[in-house]
């Protein structure tokens, strides 16, 4: 659609020029709002909106081409305006589901992908799609068939329904009642003794097409509640619609799908046909019309950087957004946390429900839950848990972002808990059940050991301050050992370490066992910065440092002795010895000297089995450029990349502000002096 040079499209309506800056990087031009400007090359609209007819209205007065954009058939979690869209189409001959016109995707089909490398392509995205049970909303709930109300044991046909006066049934030469009545009807007809199930489209409400037809034919349906499709598409006899995506997708799950409206996926051969298309159509096969819709005529953006991707990476993205979205699938409500906390935490608490509601202590909280039958969040294991509700816990992740978080700088990974955290180890945490109890299969820990490479390559650690620091240059003979110190009213300390609980007496302990070697102690960075109290210098080492990331040190010694600090993990991934003298989650599998013994933890584990536990199977991740869920591959790309959200003046002076006041606060709970 473009001949090389940068032209000057004007769109139709305030909606798409709020997504301007998508439109110029997938048009690769210069976007303006019409009617303030009419020196345009072309008119830009929304399917067969307002906007849409606009533009083709515009088009042909002037006879300039009128360009209509469309959702993409993977959209991403749920058709939220506040979110940035995935999948886009684009199309200057028409739209897809017009069939009383030409299109782009119909020509892309006339001409269908013949190779063996684009059929194995778009035969292996459609297992995964498959697989993934994605769709082109990911919203719904996965609910199994025995909640959803359809009689066990008995064949059923699914009915796909959609919303009445939509442009794609009309475009489908199909009308709102005669249709989807005939179609029931015939249903009815070939499936005696089966149930009807009907599959409600998200926005249809009170307009449902084939309820109303039910109705008037007197014909029984069953209606689950509102659900990912994938499980009803999966275990139908037949799947009967009038032009929905639905029926592409049922095709992919391999089912009969019958068609009353003309689709672009109709009249090819693999559909059941009860509409003609207006003008003859090439047979296809499943993978050919796939490739033609979702690789040729789809165009996708990164959810983070907006760059444009391809479709393998936006399948990725939506898995990962849609994943840990259903992780939380009620409403929740966070208690007692600053206003930094509330905006830092909104992301990761955005579920199944929407983003999560804030109250000022606990009592509110729980009020408000069982009004909602929500979810209660509090920070950290210091409290306990309000009784009455569901309640989890909320610590900062193992990734956590570019900086501090007593500098309050914005976390990138969290994790979420019941009713212990991950250093707490009075109980076993979801944590260590997870490190216990899951099974771990070849492609997570093929994952996982790439993921750690890559944590090596790009030297990315928790905080990832990235200050300089000259290392010592220590004779070979002699063993080097880090001590990375503690905050020593740390949570992990009071909770994860019952015999040796200052830095002082694990330097002094560490000088026992090594008594030979040059012991470096590695002050945190948070006393370091002055936000918190470090307890006494130890004066067992050699050498104490105030400088320098931990990942530097980390890969100058040949040891690490540790409490409970996550150094000692970020140790263990680069092929370090780690001494442990209290309980952190990474002792007691077999990987570390356990100087503390850890009799419940039986199971003996590899380090990818440890890092799929650690860091893909048990954090919530946002992507600092988007706010959306990420993958922590994202997150390691994006922080080693070094490029930051923008900010505004004001944003910068509030933080500035904001740290001002923590810094104060955070003194005056560990009465430091000033």
């Amino acid at each position: 659609m473009s001949d090389g040079k940068r032209k000057t499209y004007a769109v139709t309506s305030l909606g798409l020029w709020r997504i301007r800056a998508d439109i110029s990087r997938l048009l690769d031009a210069e976007i303006v709002p019409w009617p303030l400007s009419t020196r345009v090359d072309a008119f830009v609209g929304w399917g067969w909106r307002p906007s849409g007819r606009r533009a083709s209205a515009l088009s042909a007065r002037t006879g300039k081409p009128a360009i209509i954009f469309e959702d993409g058939f993977i959209k991403g979690f749920a058709p939220r305006a506040r979110e940035p869209a995935h999948a886009f189409v684009i199309d200057d001959e028409g739209i897809y589901f017009d069939a009383t016109g030409p299109s782009r995707l119909q020509t892309l089909l006339e001409n269908p992908v013949t190779d063996g490398k684009g059929l194995e392509r778009a035969r292996n995205l459609i297992a995964t799609i498959r697989q993934a049970r994605l769709s082109k909303y990911n919203n719904g709930a996965i609910v199994g068939l025995r909640d959803t109300g359809i009689p066990r044991g008995r064949p059923y046909v699914l009915l796909v329904d959609q919303v009445a006066g939509d442009a794609s049934i009309a475009g489908a030469l199909a009308d709102d009642r005669t249709t989807f009545t005939a179609m029931l009807q015939h249903a009815a007809d070939h499936h005696p003794g089966k149930t009807f199930v009907l599959r409600t489209h998200p926005a249809a409400g009170e307009r449902s097409l084939l309820r109303q037809a039910a109705n008037r034919l007197g014909i029984d349906i069953v209606v689950p509640p509102a659900m990912n499709p994938w499980p009803l598409l999966e275990d139908a006899d037949t799947v009967y619609t009038v032009s929905s995506q639905l029926g592409f997708e049922a095709l992919m799950a391999g089912k009969e799908v019958h068609c009353f409206g003309v689709t672009f996926y109709s009249g090819r051969g693999v559909t059941v046909d009860h509409a003609e298309a207006p003008t003859t159509r090439s047979s296809a096969s499943l993978e050919q019309i796939f490739d033609a819709a979702y690789i040729r005529y789809s165009r996708f953006l990164d959810l983070h950087d907006r760059n444009e991707c391809d479709i393998e990476r936006a399948v990725e993205q939506a898995i990962a957004v849609r994943d840990q979205r259903h992780r939380l699938a009620k409403k929740v409500i966070t208690a007692d946390m600053s206003p930094w906390k509330r905006k830092a935490m909104t992301p990761f608490l955005t579920g199944m429900r929407g983003p999560p509601l804030h109250a000022r202590d606990v009592e509110r909280a729980v009020r408000r839950a069982s009004e909602i039958d929500g979810v209660v969040a509090v920070w950290g294991s210091d409290r306990p848990l309000p009784s009455g509700v569901e309640a989890l816990r909320i610590e900062d992740g193992f990734i956590r972002s570019k900086g501090l978080g007593a500098a309050l700088v914005m976390p990138s990974s969290v994790a979420i808990d019941g009713d212990t955290i991950y250093y707490d180890a009075r109980m076993p945490s979801g944590l260590e059940k997870i490190i216990a109890e899951a099974e771990f299969g070849g492609a997570l820990l093929q994952r996982a050991e790439a993921l750690r490479q890559v944590l090596i390559e790009r030297g990315i650690s928790k905080y990832n301050l990235g200050t300089t620091v000259t290392l010592p240059d220590i004779a070979d003979e002699r063993l080097k050992i880090l001590v990375p110190g503690q905050v020593e009213n740390d949570a992990s300390i009071r909770f994860g370490s019952p015999e040796v609980r200052s830095n002082a007496a694990l330097v002094a302990a560490v000088r026992h066992l090594y008594p030979e070697a040059y012991i470096v102690y590695k002050e945190h960075p948070d006393v370091v910065s002055g936000m918190r109290a470090g307890g006494i210098v130890p004066d067992a080492a050699d050498q104490i440092v105030r400088d320098g990331d931990i990942m530097q040190w980390v890969g100058w010694c040949d040891r690490v002795e540790t409490m409970t600090s996550l150094a000692g993990f970020e140790a263990l991934l680069r092929g370090k010895k780690v001494g442990v003298h209290g309980i952190p989650f990474y002792a007691g599998w077999g990987l570390t000297d356990d100087r503390c013994p850890i009799v419940r933890r039986r199971r003996r584990i590899d380090l990818p089995m440890l890092v799929a536990a650690t860091l893909i199977l048990y954090p919530l991740y946002i992507h600092p450029l988007s706010g959306m869920p990420c993958r922590p591959e994202d997150l390691v790309r994006q922080i080693a990349d070094g490029h930051d959200a923008p900010r505004s003046v004001g944003d910068r002076l509030a933080l500035h502000f904001a740290r001002a006041v923590n810094r104060i606060a955070v003194a005056m709970r560990n009465r430091l002096p000033g």
